[in-house]
């Protein structure tokens, strides 16, 4: 997994920077109701991950899950192939 809740974590900030300009300069509000709501619960999971203990049960359960959302990503310089699920 090395850095991938990291890497989520800095992609969500940068989509809710995003999305918080978009409905500055635009409105948009509907767009903002709909997605921040869910890039709050990816970045909760990758925190989670973060401090989870790699023995945890959970953990590959997680992880897996944590690489398909990442994938939303998998055209930034910074997603690694073998992140990919």
């Amino acid at each position: 997994m090395d850095d991938l809740p990291g890497f989520l974590r800095t992609r969500i900030e940068q989509d809710q920077h995003a999305y918080a300009y978009i409905a500055q300069v635009f409105g948009g509000e509907a767009l903002l109701d709909s997605h921040l709501p869910m890039l709050d619960l990816i970045d909760m999971l990758a925190r989670r991950q973060m401090a989870m203990d790699p023995a945890d049960r959970r953990s590959a359960g997680l992880s897996y899950a944590l690489r398909v959302l990442a994938q939303a990503y998998d055209e930034h310089p910074g997603y690694r192939e073998e992140w990919r699920p």
